[in-house]
This record gives C-alpha cells, sequence and structure tokens, in this order.
C-alpha cells in the first residue's frame, strides 16, 4: 500500500489531478475508492469494482516510454536530478547537466543559459529519513545575485500534508538588494513567525536542522564542522507547525527567481562539499 501503510490515500487536486510516490515494480494498480473505504495492508490480486471501488486501473511497469531517471552518488547517498520544470520561484527548467559531483566527490549545481533560457539544479534523496539532524556543509554563496535563490529543504509531493511537509534554508534577497540574505522557514512562510531572517556572511559554512516531534532547530556556523560548540552565525528554534514525518524527502536546489526587479545577469554555481544525517 503505498504511500505508507498509515496513509494510505493519495489527495485529488481541484483539477482532477494526482500524483503518488511508489516503489519501481512489474505492474502498478491505482484505484478511485468511496469515502469512508478501508483498504487491506496488503493483497494478492488487485480489488475489483464493487462496494467501495468505484474503478480500477492497472498499468504494466515500462509502459510509460524511455523517460530516463538521472541519478548521483553524494556524501554516500544516492541522489535523484531533476529534469522537469518546475514552478519553484516561477517558472523554471532544469537541466540534469547542471548537477554533478568532482573528483574530490563534491556536489556541484549550477544555473547555466541553454538556447538563451536559463536552466536551473535540484536534487533529492531517493529515501526519507525521517526525524534526526541534516547537516550540509556549503562554500561560499553569499554573494549570489538577488535573484538567484540556493536552498535546502524537505519536501513530500505525494502525500496528503497541503505544505508538502516543507522545511527551507534559503539563500536569497528575493530580487530585492536591500534585505538580508538568509533564511530559515517553515511553511507556510506567509506567516511571520514561520520565518527567521539573517544575514550570512563569506566563506565556508556548516547548516544544520535538527528535527524531532513537535520542533526542529536550525543552526549556521562557520567552517566545515558543527560540533555543537562553535558559536552560531544564526540559529532559530520553531516549535509550531513543525511536520511529522512522511515520505518526505531532503533535496538542494539551485534555480531563478522569477519575480526579481532586476533579472538575473549571468550564471551562478553553489557547491555543497558534505551531507551528514544523524537518527
Amino acid at each position: 500500500m503505498q504511500p505508507l501503510v498509515n496513509e494510505a490515500f493519495t489527495r485529488i487536486d481541484p483539477d482532477a489531478t494526482w500524483i503518488n510516490s511508489t516503489h519501481v515494480g512489474t505492474e502498478y494498480a491505482a484505484l478511485l475508492v468511496e469515502a469512508g473505504y478501508q483498504p487491506p495492508t496488503t493483497l494478492n490480486s488487485p480489488p475489483v469494482v464493487g462496494p467501495g471501488v468505484a474503478a480500477v486501473a492497472i498499468a504494466k511497469g515500462g509502459s510509460f516510454g524511455n523517460s530516463v531517471t538521472h541519478t548521483l552518488f553524494f556524501s554516500g547517498y544516492e541522489w535523484r536530478i531533476r529534469n522537469a520544470p518546475s514552478d519553484r520561484g516561477g517558472l523554471n527548467y532544469y537541466d540534469p547537466g547542471n548537477a554533478w559531483t568532482d573528483p574530490d566527490g563534491a556536489l556541484h549545481l549550477r544555473i547555466a543559459k541553454v538556447s538563451g533560457q536559463w536552466t536551473c539544479a535540484e536534487v533529492a534523496l531517493t529515501r526519507s529519513l525521517g526525524y534526526g539532524t541534516y547537516s550540509f556543509v556549503v562554500r561560499d554563496s553569499s554573494r549570489l545575485e538577488s535573484a538567484a535563490v540556493f536552498t535546502i529543504f524537505t519536501w513530500d509531493y505525494a502525500g496528503t500534508d497541503p505544505n508538502h511537509r516543507e522545511m527551507d534554508l534559503e539563500v536569497s534577497r528575493w530580487g530585492n538588494p536591500t534585505i538580508e540574505n538568509a533564511e530559515y522557514v517553515i511553511q507556510p512562510f506567509y506567516l511571520a513567525e514561520n520565518v527567521s531572517r539573517f544575514a550570512l556572511p563569506s566563506g565556508v559554512h556548516t547548516h544544520t536542522f535538527r528535527w524531532e516531534p513537535g520542533r526542529v532547530l536550525f543552526r549556521t556556523v562557520r567552517g566545515s564542522e558543527d560540533n555543537g560548540k562553535a558559536r552560531a552565525i544564526a540559529e532559530h528554534v520553531f516549535t509550531s507547525g513543525v511536520p511529522s514525518p512522511g515520505i518526505e524527502s531532503a533535496r538542494m536546489a539551485l534555480y531563478v527567481y522569477g519575480g526579481a526587479n532586476v533579472p538575473l545577469q549571468k550564471g551562478t554555481e553553489v557547491v555543497i562539499e558534505k551531507f551528514e544525517y544523524l537518527p
């Protein structure tokens, strides 16, 4: 039962579309069910149309054409490279060639122009890690143009949480060069108590967030290590609206903010030296 046994249903959006996350398999079935339907945890064969089940659709694995999934390995984990457009920050296009690892193992994300069009980069863990401490060592990202955004975030694209279990570290001035260049966010961002802005100085930084039931602590320190004793550049605890785990994954993206008064002038690149997760 996907996406989870304890979260068996997939929300149908107002335009009658839906999306779900599942395992690779040889055959897939989707059921349209009545409200109150209680699916069994496992089945030996797909249900048939009948009480509680309005429709059944079955598709063989590999029947969706030659879509290619691009992945890379970074810090001991497999990451999926985005190759589809996104409306994050406005309509942005993504090129798998904008994400790669170098011989030293560092991850590079870039914004580059292809045929007159900016293309962006995003990578996502191929597994959900849940509660724990997430740590990212990032080379200097303080000098991004005001129309560029670098973000480390969690995202659940198939669950029922309307905010997609999203929590963010965002390095951007959102098109306004007079404001501070970084923030911690719990979605929805339009609630003032869900955003904590700060000034990110130049240099290498370690960004961490410790996610616990009902609480998440964001912290940023100078250098490539945070042993808990270093003086924090910024730190903030959220205790309201903190999501619980589902099928979210940790992600990193570098993209263009379409609402900027001054459009992006040139391509840019962010280098992440290390990712670490501790339960």
